[in-house]
């Protein structure tokens, strides 16, 4: 008692020795500011032997269950008697008690979790930082606890400068250039015709959007000494709701919860089970009973809702300014991002939709379907042994129609077109990006020192050495254990991927066995189609096999990530990023480059078929060619992971909510849900990924590698992908809106790793679409037989009529005689002509069964092979300089908005020195007012 009745009266002899109050002109608002910063300080003081001795802060007596009601020490204490509390803020939640604070940050707790110690060390150092704070017990569960905090100006102001947050402190003034009198007749001829025509129906409507000021003003890093310079109308609004929650947070991060060096910061505490959620609320309920364009909106997420994730305005842009506004930079440059990819997909569509339009207006004069759709006279070998018959060229004339709409005359111009269009999409993205940055005041953004992720610390605790920058001592991890952990690290990747290559060898496996099997099949329509079947099942099967290695890898990276004990979040999210964008990106497309490259390439011919662990004979490819088993398989893949992928993203988030919905009708009835406070609504809604946007990156990236590795041999691709993101934009948007808990505003310049990987797929897709024209499409082939061997030889031409006779050509004589024994079909062919069959053709360049060496590669194939080779190389490096003369042509930085830096850099400076002069003599005239003026004054 005697050491607290000594604390008491040094406290209170802190009023009369504070620095503001000894000044000789001090005024009495000063002295009343002064009073209440020591009854702040007192009520902490309280509050800190009020915790030493209850037994528990926690106890059922501090909470009121049912009501706004608080167990904050400085709101109620501080009110003055009388004044109006608003209803309104009091009834929407958003408040606290008083209905003056708003709620910035929320911490959910149980009251039967045991780290009640360190939460109330956490609790009373948050209050000695400033923030005030009240608690809440939930209506459904008093064993739930929220802890509402708010942080006043003065806190505000203070982090604000430490964090350098940029504020609007003038407006900008925008210059235009000098125009003569005949551009100016013309611009307004012009701007009159534009007056006739229809209004854009992209663009959003001006009248329903808040007028967003830190737009239109110039800003700078918050200072209290500077503080007459800033744009203050209210010091509750000047900070919004995204800025508040950031400050809060930043502060949280930095508050100790026990005695020790590390024991520090919130995400501790959720990691150890003291806090269960921690989140700032949303502004209220996205839905209204009255129409947005007769009565505005009722909030910032209302507004959201209606112009940006409600699918009527799925054909608009996005809002997102206020997008960035609400939930931060990071989560407006992800949409700015893909926005900006679906934009640009419109010109890949429209020619891969011209392509696909080309080959079925061209189809009746195709020479080479032509001739496979009348070839009733070709008889060709079975595709495997024993159940397969002997069959008409003519069989596959749908096939080879099919193939057509794919590989003709104008896949190599979509081909080489893809390969520059992922360039210019990368390079417009940067300038796109910079004027983000510029209009966001992220140019001279830097992100601050990360702190040591716990993880790290607790490891390496005994080891220390100086950090270069903060000059303090930190945790060491020697470079012999960070490489042998490395290793470790790829050896597991390495291991993965060979589980991957195993499931692709189990998928051929399926195939080679599965062909026999529906070649007999009883019934005719999959016995004729034995392949198609074969081939359709197969890719269903693998794509439940890439979704269940999806999940074992995401186990794996974070056990992998884990081992290799990163110093930093940035750190340990780079690599977890790199380690699922390898594996699923290996697992997704492996069975896809087994198609394209390797199906049909290796198995031998009739009579001397290589066998797999010589028993399966290896599959071929259809007698039109494996084009259309690759298309089935990309359509196939890419259809069902978009159609997967988006009823997780939003179908699994509304099932889970309207399950909580549903209990909560059955306790309270159907008004129960209304009458709740907006953190008891937004607590029972889905939390944000542990991943953050890593989900939605991940994607967008897979999709764009199937949009451009092989877009050669499916040109709808790109179609596919614009009508999928026009869904996810919205879909996204819903989700963020309506469906989980407001993501914390986080800051960031660019999209991270995801731009070189990007880069990465767009050197990748060079290489692979010309092995795809060269190696799968019979694009070679035709060229070579039209200016060597056709009916054009040697005059330099290649059209239809020069392709007479070249499927003939393309097929080999096979002498039925020669089949193995294990190969040898149950029929003989007398089916097709009244006797048993002697010869049949097969798919290859070989020499006729009585020629000097049987079976060996005719000189037409090497041609083909050289022609081949030789098109790989010149289209490689014909469309890498091509990307490369793309991107330095292209500056990074527009040249306007160059300027514009430039320009606005001088006159926030000329602004400041005329805000600081204007203050200046402000003084001065106050000084003479007073008679208080000194010699030698400036100026």
């Amino acid at each position: 008692e005697r050491r607290e009745d000594l604390q008491v009266n040094q406290l209170a002899t802190q009023i009369w020795i504070k620095p503001d109050i000894r000044k000789t002109d001090v005024d009495f608002s000063e002295i009343l500011n002064a009073i209440q910063e020591i009854a702040k300080d007192v009520s902490i003081f309280f509050d800190e032997l009020e915790a030493v001795n209850s037994p528990s802060k926690d106890d059922d007596s501090l909470l009121h269950h049912g009501n706004f009601t608080s167990t904050s020490d400085d709101a109620g204490r501080l009110e003055v008697v009388g004044e109006e509390v608003p209803d309104k803020n009091k009834i929407n939640g958003l408040y606290f008690r008083d209905g003056k604070c708003r709620i910035d940050y929320l911490l959910v707790y149980r009251k039967s979790n045991p780290q009640t110690e360190k939460r109330e060390v956490f609790e009373r150092n948050i209050r000695a930082e400033g923030l005030q704070m009240e608690k809440e017990s939930s209506l459904r569960n008093s064993d739930i606890i929220f802890v509402k905090l708010h942080a006043p100006w003065e806190v505000l102001g203070k982090y604000a400068e430490l964090m350098n947050v940029r504020m609007p402190f003038r407006r900008k003034i925008y210059y235009l250039h000098r125009r003569y009198k005949f551009m100016n007749r013309i611009e307004k001829q012009i701007s009159r015709f534009r007056g006739w025509l229809p209004r854009k129906p992209m663009k959003l409507d001006k009248e329903t959007l808040p007028d967003l000021e830190e737009n239109d003003c110039y800003t700078a890093p918050f200072s209290q000494q500077r503080i007459h310079h800033f744009i203050i109308h209210n010091k509750d609004t000047f900070f919004n709701n995204a800025t508040r929650s950031r400050i809060v947070h930043h502060i949280l991060q930095r508050v100790k919860y026990e005695e020790g060096k590390n024991k520090i910061g919130l995400n501790r505490l959720l990691s150890n089970g003291s806090y269960e959620a921690a989140f700032p609320l949303h502004e209220g309920s996205y839905r209204s009973k009255n129409s947005i364009k007769t009565h505005g909106a009722e909030n910032h997420r209302h507004l959201l809702y209606e112009c940006w994730a409600s699918w009527g305005v799925w054909y608009k842009y996005q809002p997102l300014d206020l997008v960035r506004r609400y939930f931060g930079e990071k989560i407006g440059l992800y949409f700015a991002w893909l926005g900006w990819y679906t934009g640009m997909l419109f010109p890949a569509a429209f020619i891969g939709l011209f392509v696909f339009l080309y080959g079925v207006t061209t189809l009746n004069h195709c020479q080479v379907s032509k001739e496979v759709c009348q070839a009733t006279d070709i008889i060709m070998c079975p595709i495997c042994d024993k159940y397969c018959p002997f069959m008409r060229l003519s069989d596959s004339c749908i096939y080879a129609k099919v193939t057509h709409l794919f590989d003709n005359g104008a896949t190599v111009f979509f081909a080489v077109f893809m390969a520059v269009w992922a360039t210019v999409f990368l390079e417009f993205w940067k300038r796109r990006r910079a004027v983000i940055a510029y209009d966001w005041d992220l140019i001279d953004w830097e992100e601050e020192e990360e702190e040591i992720r716990p993880q790290f610390e607790a490891k390496y605790s005994k080891k220390e050495r100086m950090n270069p920058i903060s000059g303090k001592p930190e945790p060491y991890q020697a470079f012999a254990d960070k490489c042998s952990r490395l290793i470790v690290s790829a050896s597991g990747i390495f291991f993965m991927i060979c589980v991957v290559i195993a499931a692709v060898f189990g998928i051929v496996i399926y195939r080679v066995v599965t062909v026999s099997t529906f070649a007999a099949f009883k019934w005719a329509l999959i016995r004729n189609n034995s392949q198609v079947a074969t081939t359709g099942t197969a890719v269903c099967i693998n794509f439940c096999i890439i979704m269940l290695l999806n999940v074992l890898y995401e186990k794996v990276a974070l056990f992998l990530t884990n081992l290799e004990q990163p110093r930093t979040e940035s750190e340990w999210e780079n690599s977890f990023t790199l380690k699922m964008f390898l594996f699923q990106f290996v697992n997704l497309n492996s069975s896809t480059f087994y198609i394209a490259f390797f199906l049909g390439r290796f198995t031998g011919h009739p009579g001397a078929y290589l066998r797999l662990i010589n028993r399966w004979r290896l599959e071929e490819c259809h007698p039109s060619g494996c084009l259309i088993d690759l298309c089935m398989q990309m359509g196939i893949i890419m259809v069902l992971k978009q159609t997967w992928n988006n009823f997780m993203e939003l179908g699994y988030p509304l099932i889970q909510n309207w399950w909580t919905r549903r209990k909560i009708q059955q306790e309270y009835g159907t008004q129960g849900k209304t009458s709740f406070p907006q953190w008891e609504k937004d607590y029972n809604l889905q939390p944000m990924n542990a991943y953050g946007l890593f989900d939605e990156y991940l994607e967008m990236i897979l999709q764009f590698g199937f949009t451009t590795i092989f877009v050669a041999a499916f040109p709808l691709a790109p179609v596919l992908a614009l009508l999928n993101n026009i869904i996810e934009i919205r879909l996204d948007a819903y989700k963020f809106v309506t469906q989980w808990r407001r993501p914390l505003a986080s800051r960031a310049k660019d999209i991270g790793i995801w731009y070189g990987i990007l880069e990465g797929i767009g050197i990748l897709s060079v290489i692979t679409n010309a092995f795809v024209i060269a190696v799968t499409s019979d694009f070679i082939p035709r060229l070579v037989y039209a200016y060597k061997y056709g009916p054009c030889a040697g005059q330099g031409e290649a059209g239809q009529k020069c392709m007479v006779g070249y499927v003939n050509a393309s097929l080999s004589v096979f002498l039925v005689s020669d089949f193995e024994n294990r190969s040898e079909p149950t029929s003989n062919g007398s089916e097709f002509s009244g006797s048993p069959l002697k010869y049949c053709r097969y798919r290859d360049y070989r020499d006729p069964p009585h020629s000097p060496v049987p079976y060996g590669y005719t000189l037409q194939f090497w041609h083909v092979l050289a022609a081949r080779l030789a098109f790989i190389i010149v289209f490689e490096h014909l469309v890498f300089c091509i990307k490369h003369l793309i991107s330095y042509l292209i500056p990074d930085l527009p040249k306007d908005l160059r300027d514009r830096m430039r320009r606005e850099k001088y006159l926030i400076q000329e602004m400041m020195y005329e805000a600081e002069l204007e203050r200046l003599q402000k003084e001065r005239k106050e000084r003479k007012k007073n008679g208080k003026s000194y010699l030698n004054e400036w100026p």
